[in-house]
């Protein structure tokens, strides 16, 4: 296992990678796989670490806010009932255009 650094050229930003070689038996030749571990501070050069996504890990230890399922719940019952008005406002103006033909 290595750490490799990459500079990229459009953004300008170098990304730490974690290396780990395997043998391919396919091919019959190593290859490697990696896994981004964080950006590398220009002035530092030290490691800061991301999820991928362009965001930081939050590293606070505070939990997310509550979520309120019943206020979800509501929400998708009038989402899918809406969604039923519509289907059925659909299926009687193809039903009149059939019987038009």
């Amino acid at each position: 296992m290595a750490i490799i650094r990459q500079h990229d050229k459009r953004s300008g930003i170098t990304y730490a990678y974690e290396s780990q070689s395997y043998w391919d038996p396919v091919k019959k030749m190593t290859r490697a796989k990696r896994k981004l571990i964080g950006r590398v501070d220009p002035e530092t050069n030290e490691i800061i670490p991301t999820d991928g996504r362009n965001r930081k890990k939050d590293n606070t230890g505070e939990l997310p806010p509550e979520t309120d399922y019943k206020k979800l719940y509501e929400k998708l019952l009038k989402k899918c009932e809406s969604q039923k008005a519509t289907i059925t406002a659909l299926k009687k103006e193809l039903k009149k255009y059939k019987d038009n033909d």
